[in-house]
């Protein structure tokens, strides 16, 4: 491990200078790696290993959408492509990369296909974590590990692809070989990690939570709208709005701020917008902190848990969702962005 610095806290991370590509294939080389469902992280993390040289196969329930995409990309039916079933008895690493609630569904399949030896391995805490809730209580002696990239599916491809990686945290939750350590960092750098740092799985599950809820998407997307609903009320027409709310953050300073940070952008911006946000950031991070203290407690407590997996399981789930995303789809912000993106220079020729 290398330790790094990161704002004056010193902390072990490892990179493929610590644990090179070379020495996770090494790891890796007697395993059969069974990626476990092909939706969203299934797929970058299953082509990335099988282009780094890692023996690779694919379960997922034939004749869906995901199936297809599998084949698309190569995975042979028979061959490299199996139910999750089949694919779960012939790997020796379980990738077990299907939904929250689908693991809760398919775990007695899966657990059927577990040899002793084997790993077990996630790439979000949830299932574990809240294992009395969920029911996914792995057997004794297998390993139970953790690659968690801090990105989706499609990143974790498009940053393999473009050489630049996606960083990813990595815990173990039960080492029956002795070797659950040296698996979770193999397979963590085999997916394309720009670097591991350790974690464990509660503190994964509660980090992801809050982040998906908060700062990544729930907070965002209701700053966004509190912002576009005022600056319409005030009579600014839906271009202007919508440019000064997301246009302009998505477009041109996020970007800014990912690769320089935001002390950068502070001091590379007007001299208003500099002062200005100085001194709003202290109001805002003072209005929403008791949001992400209540936020937190709920994800703790397992209240979270308890709403995914029940709203999940309601017989009406999909309609009922269906009709959350319409009203976001629907909504002038939303409608705005879409003609604003038809007229990005890229989009109209």
């Amino acid at each position: 491990m290398a330790e790094i610095d990161f704002g004056g806290v010193k902390e072990n991370v490892v990179t493929a200078d610590e644990f090179s590509l070379n020495k996770a294939r090494e790891v890796l080389k007697d395993e059969t790696v069974a990626v476990l469902g092909y939706g969203v992280q299934g797929p970058g993390q299953a082509l990335n290993m099988r282009d780094n040289g890692v023996r690779v196969i694919v379960g997922q329930r034939q004749g869906g959408d995901s199936w297809d995409r599998a084949v698309q990309d190569g995975f042979v039916p028979g061959e490299t492509l199996f139910s999750i079933e089949e694919a779960a008895e012939k790997g020796t690493i379980l990738q077990f990369l299907v939904s929250d609630a689908g693991q809760v569904a398919c775990w007695p399949q899966v657990k059927a296909g577990l040899a002793k030896g084997d790993a077990l391995y996630f790439s979000h805490g949830f299932a574990i974590t809240y294992r009395d809730r969920t029911g996914v209580v792995p057997p004794d002696d297998v390993d139970v590990i953790l690659v968690a990239p801090k990105g989706s599916g499609r990143t974790v491809r498009s940053n393999f692809l473009d050489g630049s990686g996606i960083n990813a945290s990595y815990a173990v939750f039960q080492d029956a070989t002795g070797r659950a350590e040296k698996r979770a960092l193999a397979t963590g750098i085999a997916i394309g990690s720009g670097y591991l740092f350790p974690t464990t799985f509660e503190k994964e599950v509660f980090s992801d939570l809050v982040g998906e809820r908060g700062v990544l998407m729930g907070a965002l997307a209701g700053v966004m709208e509190a912002q576009y609903d005022l600056l319409r009320r005030k009579g600014h027409s839906p271009s202007e709005a919508f440019n000064e709310t997301v246009e302009e953050l998505t477009q041109s300073l996020i970007r800014l701020v990912a690769e320089n940070g935001m002390d950068w952008m502070y001091a590379n911006t007007s001299t208003t917008a500099q002062r200005g946000a100085l001194d709003w950031r202290h109001r805002f991070r003072e209005a929403v902190a008791p949001v992400f203290e209540d936020l937190y407690d709920s994800v703790a407590s397992g209240e979270e848990t308890r709403i995914v997996l029940e709203a999940n399981s309601a017989p009406d789930y999909r309609q009922r969702l269906g009709r959350e995303l319409e009203e976001i789809h629907s909504s002038e912000m939303w409608r705005t962005g879409a003609a604003v993106r038809k007229l990005r220079p890229e989009n109209r020729g």
